[in-house]
């Protein structure tokens, strides 16, 4: 009977490292995002979203990233900010954009990271 009891609190303090162990790994892959490196007002993305939603923008290719302080590349297709996102949105005028899986991603001209994702 002892042994019965002493394999049985084994066994229940190995399977509660093993879950504690694998809550760890679940909140170390869901780190959070970086954060926007300009403050836009909700109602100002939903302007530049609808803006360039009309200007119908080819979507850049699968290499292009999505994450803010990526790196884009130079080759890169970008786009000036249109001047009635600029009058509008004025803290973005000498930036550029492209667009991603529905997603206007903004990037900062002077050292093309990406500076803002809007969904």
């Amino acid at each position: 009977m002892r042994r019965f009891f002493t394999a049985t609190v084994t066994a229940a303090a190995l399977l509660t490292l093993s879950a504690f162990a694998h809550g760890q790994d679940t909140n170390e892959a869901q780190a959070p995002l970086p954060a926007s490196k300009i403050n836009l007002s909700l109602e100002q993305e939903h302007i530049i979203k609808e803006i360039v939603k009309d200007m119908r923008v080819e979507p850049a290719g699968g290499s292009a990233p999505e994450t803010v302080g990526a790196a884009v590349p130079d080759a890169a297709a970008l786009r000036p900010i249109p001047p009635e996102i600029g009058d509008k949105v004025p803290q973005i005028r000498s930036h550029r954009f492209f667009v991603k899986d529905n997603k206007v991603i903004l990037v900062d001209p002077k050292d093309n990271s990406v500076v803002d994702v809007i969904d």
